[in-house]
This record gives structure tokens, sequence and C-alpha cells, in this order.
């Protein structure tokens, strides 16, 4: 069984898929405010609400009047893909392939929006404090099992959940290490002016395993993305977007509504947009097999860091804990 159809403990049961009839409640929610778009029909059990309601660390709302669903996410602890958020994150991507199978108007959803709700910071990247403990106890299979999962969350915003939908990824702030990759992996990328993004793993050792090779290599080609990843050099929003990396540029406070701007613009156009995103998997695929044969590449070199390594990620851990403190 494939890591990314392992049972969780958070979002949608498939097995309700044939349940699934008229889920979403009518709104008459404002268009400018997203996050209070729409609730689903209190009436239902929550393995059968979409969007599903049992999140602790997502904000999910679907915005009936452009059909793009929203995704906030709020860790709790640090601002990483954590475990529990890589959870959340998995059981999200499921409730949206069960909710496209189901017999009803899947047109109500075209687009997919991530975000974060924490001022300032987009996702810091991998969880340093797990991976440093990990490492220490020798636990190889659960660090890998952490990575795969890492690749699954990539990998289907790549692909827009193999569905018809296209992702937006919206960075208003930090986006480091696998937060950048986070990112990278939405088919449309908007960020504001004074988003930061880069890849420092290479202060401890380390490189970024899952998906940041793959992705800029395919944006900006191989040579350009090994100077990025090799240089840990954090940049600016418009260095990006000068590089293509960036899709969309933001003024500072005005990321949402270019969000909103480019979904509206392209209402019209979904079908097509849709089929170009196709058209590039097939010119150039991104298979999941080659993420997860990266990142067992990047267990390998995780897994050979000597003390002083661990002892820096720990020190970058206990930073991004300050950061968070003061955000």
């Amino acid at each position: 069984m494939a890591y990314f159809d392992l049972s969780l403990n958070s979002g949608i049961n498939p097995a309700a898929s044939n349940e699934f009839t008229s889920l979403i409640s009518r709104s008459t929610a404002l268009r400018n405010n997203p996050a209070k778009q729409i609730s689903p029909d209190p009436t239902l059990p929550n393995s059968l609400r979409f969007p599903p309601t049992d999140y602790k660390e997502l904000d999910v709302v679907l915005d009936p009047n452009t059909a793009a669903m929203w995704c906030h996410m709020r860790p709790v602890g640090p601002p990483s893909f954590t475990p529990s958020l890589l959870n959340e994150l998995i059981g999200l991507r499921r409730a949206i392939q069960t909710y496209f199978a189901g017999p009803h108007q899947s047109a109500r959803m075209r687009y997919f929006v991530g975000a974060s709700r924490i001022p300032g910071i987009y996702n810091l990247g991998g969880d340093l404090a797990f991976f440093a403990d990990t490492i220490r106890r020798g636990d190889r299979e659960k660090l890998r099992r952490y990575a795969i999962d890492c690749c699954d969350v990539s990998y289907h915003m790549a692909v827009g959940f193999d569905v018809p939908v296209v992702t937006i990824g919206l960075v208003q702030g930090d986006a480091l290490g696998g937060g950048f990759e986070g990112a990278m992996s939405f088919q449309v990328l908007v960020a504001e002016r004074s988003a930061r993004m880069g890849l420092p793993e290479v202060l401890f050792n380390l490189f970024p395993g899952m998906g940041a090779y793959s992705l800029l290599s395919r944006k900006v080609g191989a040579s350009l993305a090994e100077r990025i990843i090799l240089s840990g050099k954090i940049y600016t929003a418009a260095e990006l977007y000068d590089m293509g990396i960036v899709d969309i540029l933001a003024e500072d406070g005005c990321g949402e509504e270019e969000v909103r701007k480019f979904v509206s613009c392209n209402a019209g156009k979904h079908r097509m947009q849709h089929a170009l995103t196709r058209v590039a998997r097939r010119v150039n695929p991104l298979t999941f097999d080659e993420l997860r044969d990266v990142t067992e590449i990047w267990v390998d070199t995780a897994m050979s860091l000597d003390a002083s390594d661990l002892r820096k990620m720990e020190r970058l851990a206990h930073a991004q804990s300050r950061r968070l403190a003061r955000a």
C-alpha cells in the first residue's frame, strides 16, 4: 500500500463517497472575505461534510462564488511541516479526491488556494526538532515515512490532486526549506513583495530532499537549480519572479486580491488551463516515484549527519520557535 493511501486520523472517510449528495451548504458571505464564505451543513456527520470541519491545523473554506477552496495553515507548535500538519494536508487531499469521485457537481470546486494564517510566515520547512530526534535515535524508518508524506503533499499539489483543479500558492511571508518546496509545488505561485524564500539546508550539511531539485530544475534548469540549493541564499519574491519561479508578484497586503483577480479573470478558461497543466505533465512529467527516490537519498544523507550538524539543526529549530513567538 502506498504511503499516501494509509489511513489517517483526520480527514474524510473514502468509504463514504457513495453517500455524498449535495454536501455544500448555501452561503451569502461576501466575496472579499474567503474565510467567511461557507460553512458545511451542520446536520451532516463530520465524515460527510465538505469541506471537512475536524481539522486542528488547517482553516478550510470553499468560496461558492468563485469555486475556489481556500486552505490556510495554522500549525500547532513550530511553523513547519510537522507530522500532524502533514497528516491533515493528506486527509484534505483525500477528501477532495473523494468529493470528485462522488455523484454531485464537481464544478463547485475549480481552484485550490494554499496560504498561511501566521503573520510574516508561510512555512519554515521541515520539523527540525523531529529530524534531530529521529536521527539521534537512529529511527530511519520514522524519518523515511515523514519524508514520503512530504513528497505526497508536494506531488498532489503539483498535479492538482489528479482532479480538474488548478492549485495556487499564496506566500505572504517567509517560505524556507521545505516551506519553499511546498510553495513551488503549486501550479501557480503568487507571492507578496516582502516575502522571502530560500533553501538553507546546506547550513547543516543537508539538501532539500522533498522536491526542490525536481521542481526547480523544471522551472529554471538543472544548473541554476543546483546553484540555488548550494548557495543557501534567501531570495526576495521579486528576484524569484524575475527567475520565473514566482508567477505573480503582488504588492504587500494585496496577495489575496491578486489570487481572486487571477481566479476571476480565468473563470472562463478553467478547462483550457487545466488541460495545459495536463500537457505540461505529459511533456515534462513529475512522478511520485521520482520524488520518493530522491527522498530516499535525503534520508540516507540525514541519517549520516554528525553531532555538530545536529546541534546546528537544533539551534535553528529554537530560532524558529522564537520567531513564532514574535509573530
